[in-house]
């Protein structure tokens, strides 16, 4: 078992790898991370000697003033060093850097020292290290205004406001979920060596998109799926990743349950219960009552869960909170819910009648490669 600590880890990199971790538990023990650990020296010596890995988040990105970002950097790193070389322990140190580390910026020039300092604690001790030198990160749950600019045209688009392209340049992007893996890897590679490694790590970017190309696709979106209910033509990894960072920026409460449009006839009713640019999956249940169904999660997977018949419950809470959502459909007024990733989510018939519900699924059932994860609601 390899013991995990994330600095930073409540903020938007270190919730993704948090949970990435918790994936896998037979393998990685996650050593829990508040902020203001590093407000008391005894707290956070106790932290690093708990860890056998230490991924090193914990910074400013933004700040009115730029010596700030650039004192706080460096303090973090002067912190984490010495509780280290108090405890005499030497764990791998991943440190996130950034490509502006060649920038003359506040910003860069304190990932780049950050970086070096670490490295030469490294060489000091017998210690391994890995630098990585990060593109621009996106992906669900950002802050906007903050992390990154998708996360801005995101929300804005989502809250029914009008982003603005400040500089139309070509920017090397790479998702969130593409960093966690890349940091599991070498954490397993550095836990089989039997030597230090000390290593500068460039991270390759997923692709590289103009900002306006960013923008036109999330417009796209907003009209496709925000307004209409379309599920958009999804090619590419790069595109399903940037649909479920446009999507997490919904309001749950107020864009869910999406009423759909009866038409009726002396023959019955019909509904159209999904319009889709890709294939994917769809399926069909009757659930008797008092029956739940899911408790699990999926960090890929565009789900839809559509009430034709019967009343449901419908749970959801995003993994690692303790917020509960709650929808209730009735088949009387047919409707659905879009799931977003990260949420475990269960549907429970609420009524007295068997409850018939359709699913949609953006991708076939797969056994070896299921992306699903158990836990209750």
């Amino acid at each position: 078992m390899i013991r995990v600590g994330i600095t930073g880890q409540p903020g938007f990199m270190g919730t993704h790898l948090y949970n990435t971790l918790g994936l896998y538990p037979n393998k990685y023990e996650r050593v829990p991370f508040e902020d203001s650990i590093f407000d008391i020296d005894e707290r956070l010596r106790t932290f690093v000697k708990s860890c056998d890995v230490i991924v090193h988040l914990a910074a400013v990105n933004r700040n009115p003033d730029p010596q700030f970002i650039y004192n706080t950097n460096i303090r973090l790193v002067h912190q984490l060093i010495d509780a280290m070389e108090a405890e005499e322990v030497t764990p791998h140190i991943l440190f996130s850097s950034s490509i502006q580390e060649d920038l003359e910026n506040p910003y860069g020039r304190s990932k780049y020292e950050g970086r070096r300092m670490l490295e030469n604690w490294a060489k000091a001790e017998g210690a391994s290290f890995t630098g990585m030198v990060l593109p621009n990160t996106f992906g669900p749950y950002g802050r906007p205004n903050y992390n990154s600019f998708i996360a801005t045209f995101a929300y804005k688009l989502t809250h029914n406001e009008r982003p603005v392209v400040m500089t139309d340049s070509e920017i090397k992007l790479i998702y969130v979920g593409s960093v966690c893996k890349h940091i599991l890897a070498k954490i397993d590679q550095v836990n089989a060596s039997k030597q230090p490694i000390i290593k500068r790590d460039e991270v390759p970017c997923d692709f590289e998109r103009k900002v306006s190309e960013v923008l036109h696709l999330f417009e796209d979106f907003t009209d496709l799926y925000f307004d209409k209910g379309f599920i958009p033509d999804l090619k590419t990894a790069n595109q399903l990743n940037l649909f479920n960072t446009y999507r997490s920026y919904a309001d749950l409460n107020t864009f869910f349950p999406k009423h759909l449009n009866v038409h009726q006839d002396d023959r019955g009713t019909f509904v159209e219960t999904l319009k889709s640019q890709l294939g994917g999956q769809v399926s069909f249940s009757t659930t008797k009552p008092g029956i739940t169904r899911g408790n699990h999660y999926h960090t890929r997977k565009i789900e839809r869960f559509t009430v034709i018949e019967g009343k449901a419950k419908i749970l959801l809470r995003k993994i690692g909170t303790n917020e509960v959502l709650d929808f209730y459909l009735d088949g009387n007024t047919p409707s659905y819910v879009d799931v977003p990733i990260w949420y475990t989510h269960n549907i429970t018939n609420i009524g007295t009648e068997d409850l018939y519900t359709q699913f949609w699924i953006n991708e076939w059932f797969n056994p070896t490669d299921s992306d699903t994860y158990y836990e209750t609601v």
